[in-house]
């Protein structure tokens, strides 16, 4: 008896997790035209820290009041650390002439410079403008660069106010500031 009563509950379960229909999306950055060199030959990019309503799996979108509230049925494909972090990578390596991947650093040379990027707002405003705005810092442990720390404020117009415009504007404000920490490293 017990043993049909578990397999009851563990087919629920099942069918509860199944039967969600939310969209997801991903954070598709847009490339760059062409590689510019940069001063370092690698970039280890470190989890982005995230505030805690961007970090969730949840789109969220600021209302007319200035309350955040989640896009009802949509998801981010991926955990947005994670999501996040290696768009910022991938942008980074096709975007400049240095290697670049995402923590942990996967060879045994370590990398010229670290990246550090902590976000301070990543919200699809109420007045129809994605921002993006924080501090990211370039830590370089052996000196292939002077250490640095800079501050970003990217604001992307919104087509519509729907989780595809969040997700392709997202999309943009990594690939903008790749851009910015690529003309950064190039000086």
């Amino acid at each position: 008896m017990m043993m049909r009563a578990s397999s009851l509950l563990l087919a629920l379960l099942l069918a509860a997790c199944g039967g969600n229909n939310s969209a997801r999306y991903l954070v598709d950055a847009p490339a760059g035209e062409a590689a510019r060199n940069v001063r370092v030959r690698s970039i280890e990019v470190r989890d982005m820290v995230l505030p805690a309503y961007a970090a969730a799996i949840e789109i969220a979108q600021q209302d007319e009041s200035g309350a955040l509230r989640n896009v009802p049925d949509t998801l981010w494909a991926d955990e947005p650390v994670r999501g996040m972090t290696a768009a910022l990578a991938r942008s980074l390596d096709i975007g400049s002439s240095a290697k670049v991947a995402a923590e942990p650093w996967p060879l045994d040379t370590p990398p010229d410079v670290r990246l550090i990027v902590r976000v301070e707002r990543m919200i699809a405003g109420a007045d129809g403008t994605f921002v993006l705005s924080g501090q990211y810092a370039i830590a370089a442990p052996d000196g292939a660069v002077r250490e640095r720390l800079e501050r970003f404020d990217i604001r992307i117009p919104l087509a519509t106010a729907d989780a595809p415009a969040i997700a392709a504007a997202t999309g943009q404000g990594i690939a903008a500031l790749a851009d910015d920490i690529i003309t950064t490293l190039a000086r």
